[in-house]
């Protein structure tokens, strides 16, 4: 590798580094070739690459990108795992190769978010729910109360034509309803008798205002006459 191919080299893996939501460094000494493409295969599919550069190329690029922790672990071969996808994801991938090649395969640790990692921090993430597993869990959560004020809303909405039916059974709707004018109907002779009754006393009261004056007249006659013999 000449100079200019190495400027290139370290300029592409920094952009990985700077770019990446994790690195995994991992020992891959005594993989088969079969073994690596298997697991590059399994990675790919979580947006995860695995490259395998220099650990003089790795260091430079790591300088140029500020995450120099990462030195520690490039001790020996050494391949980085680039996770774009699913962190936890991805360490599962890598855990769970371990199991599978008999402990070929060594982590080693790496970054998350550019903060070190150790070996046991990885195995850690491993553990974690994926984040496809995270998001069901929240939309189960959310979806909870929906569903049951959905369930209420249907159980309100059944109950209504029962208790209109028990309304109609009882006679309160329906054929039945006129009987409940009756009353108001029984209650209009009253209110006329007494329209009547209170009439009666008004024209009483007129006839009686009547009389006084028609007795004035007749009075007026027997004053003159007392006048007249009084001037004689």
């Amino acid at each position: 590798m000449n100079r200019q191919q190495k400027e290139a080299a370290v300029g592409y893996l920094a952009y990985e580094f700077e770019a990446a939501e994790a690195v995994y460094a991992v020992d891959y000494r005594g993989l088969t070739v079969a073994q690596i493409s298997e697991l590059r295969s399994r990675l790919l599919e979580n947006e995860t690459s695995l490259k395998v550069v220099k650990n003089s190329v790795t260091k430079l690029a790591a300088a140029k990108a500020d995450v120099s922790t990462i030195d520690e672990h490039l001790a020996g071969p050494t391949a980085l795992a680039f996770v774009r996808g699913d962190a936890a994801a991805s360490a599962k991938i890598l855990n769970g190769f371990v199991k599978e090649s008999g402990d070929i395969l060594e982590l080693k640790g790496g970054l998350l978010n550019g903060k070190p990692l150790t070996s046991a921090d990885v195995v850690s993430i491993a553990k974690l729910p994926s984040r496809e597993t995270l998001v069901q869990q929240l939309v189960t959560l959310i979806a909870q109360p929906i569903s049951g004020t959905a369930r209420t809303l249907n159980a309100i909405l059944a109950a209504v034509p029962v208790q209109l039916q028990k309304i109609a059974d009882e006679g309160l709707i329906g054929g039945n309803a006129p009987a409940a004018e009756a009353p108001a109907a029984e209650a209009a002779p009253a209110a006329e008798a007494d329209t009547t009754e209170a009439a009666a006393p008004a024209d009483a009261t007129e006839t009686e205002a009547e009389a006084p004056a028609d007795a004035t007249a007749e009075a007026a006659p027997a004053d003159a006459a007392s006048d007249t013999d009084s001037k004689e």
